[in-house]
Formats: C-alpha cells, sequence, structure tokens
C-alpha cells in the first residue's frame, strides 16, 4: 500500500508540472539578462557564457531559443544541425573595467600593462575572452597586459563581480555590464572591441513560442530596449548568418 501510495503521489507532482514544461526555455548569454528579463519575465532563463551554453545544448539539454555573444558558437551548432540557422541580433562594446575606487590609478589600457596589476578575463571559449585575446594579439602591448592575468573567468558577469569587489585592479567586459553593476565599477579607456550577437531557434524546441520571442527581439521593441541597455542595434538585425 505504501509503493502504490507513494506512485500516486509522484504521478500527481509530475502531472501538477505540465505548465511548466510548456515555459518558454531561452539559453543566453549572461550580457542578455538584463534586457530579456525585461521585455518576456514570464520566460524560463539559462544566462552562462556562450561556449558553456552551447556544450550543454551538444549534451542534450532541453532549449528553445539560444542567444550568443558571438556568432561563431551559434553557427557551429547550426552546422551541428542542433539550432537552426542563427540571425543578428546586435552588437556591443568589450571595454575596461576597474573598481570605482581605482586605487591602481588605471586610465587607458596602457597601465594595464605595468607590473604588478591584477588583471581578471573571461575564460578561453568565452566570447568576452577571446574578443579581447583577439585586439590584444594586435597590440603591441598585448603580452605584457595578458601577462597580469590573475583569473580566467566562466562568464563575463564574474568578471564584472571580480572587479566591484576589488579582487582585481581591471577587467575586460560589455559596454552594458557598466550600468547594472550600480556604480561599483566603471569604464576607462574607450572600447577594445566590437562583439556581435546571434540569436536562434533550437530545432528540437517549441518552435512557436520561440518564435514570436526571437521576432519581438529583432522588432523596434526589442531593438529599443537593447539600445537602452547599452547595445549597439544595427539596421542588419535579423540578417541571417553563413
Amino acid at each position: 500500500m505504501r509503493l502504490a501510495a507513494l506512485a500516486l503521489a509522484v504521478a500527481l507532482v509530475a502531472g501538477c508540472g505540465g505548465a511548466d514544461d510548456e515555459q518558454l526555455t531561452v539559453f543566453a548569454a549572461s550580457s542578455l539578462s538584463e534586457v530579456f528579463e525585461q521585455l518576456e519575465p514570464d520566460a524560463r532563463y539559462n544566462f552562462a557564457g556562450s561556449d558553456e551554453l552551447a556544450t550543454q545544448l551538444r549534451e542534450g539539454a532541453d532549449a528553445d531559443v539560444y542567444a550568443s555573444a558571438s556568432p561563431g558558437h551559434a553557427v557551429d551548432l547550426h552546422r551541428e544541425g542542433i539550432v537552426e540557422r542563427p540571425r543578428l541580433l546586435a552588437a556591443n562594446q568589450v571595454v575596461l573595467v576597474v573598481p570605482r575606487s581605482n586605487r591602481a590609478g588605471i586610465e587607458t589600457l596602457a597601465d594595464v600593462a605595468r607590473p604588478g596589476i591584477r588583471l581578471v578575463i573571461a575564460a578561453p571559449g568565452v566570447p568576452a575572452g577571446d574578443y579581447a585575446r583577439e585586439a590584444l594579439e594586435r597590440d603591441p602591448r598585448g603580452d605584457a597586459i595578458l601577462a597580469n592575468v590573475v583569473s580566467e573567468e566562466q562568464d563575463v558577469k564574474a568578471v564584472v563581480a571580480k572587479v566591484a569587489l576589488g579582487e582585481a585592479d581591471a577587467g575586460f567586459a560589455y559596454r552594458t555590464d557598466v550600468e547594472p553593476a550600480a556604480g561599483d565599477v566603471v569604464e576607462v579607456g574607450g572600447a577594445l572591441a566590437r562583439a556581435e550577437y546571434a540569436i536562434a531557434l533550437v530545432r528540437e524546441g517549441d518552435r512557436d513560442d520561440a518564435e514570436r520571442f526571437v521576432e519581438r527581439m529583432l522588432a523596434p521593441e526589442g531593438q529599443q530596449a537593447l539600445l537602452g541597455a547599452g547595445f549597439v542595434t544595427t539596421s542588419e538585425a535579423g540578417r541571417p548568418l553563413p
């Protein structure tokens, strides 16, 4: 009897979860968290580094939409048959951020090359880190700057958090991450690199809800929200990517 009662209870709980199973699930780069949640608060989100999210999708994670801070991850998933052809969503700027106290006196990128500066950067494979490294490869001070890296983080939000807490003298993040940090970090030195974002339907997901979400983000309402959050919008938003 006890086993039968337990089985019935499990069945009832599973049945009650049906509505949640129909909830739109969006896997998105952590830098999109504020604007996506603002526009679509009822969706279920998984915010993380774009590379980590791509790995989860390859391993069979359930999702309806994938939004990446790097077109490359989305294009690779499309070639593997996991997502539909991705489209350009918006762009961002990779910038140098420092704690508001800025005790190290960092004013320009050149200052980060000084010995003893503690720099934090997103890990290889995470778009924010890859964009920064690619830009530094073209800079004569790049090797000296990268020699000061004391931590590599799994997403850009973690980079900002370490800088805000004073655990690093500087870090590379997106311009859109500066304002949500509530004044704990400030941008210095101007833009280092441009980052492009892609969005795609997951082939095994809920196509109708996913299409509505994607179209809303590409429509004037979504683009205006992205612009208000500090992203760079473009007339090419919605353009299919290779």
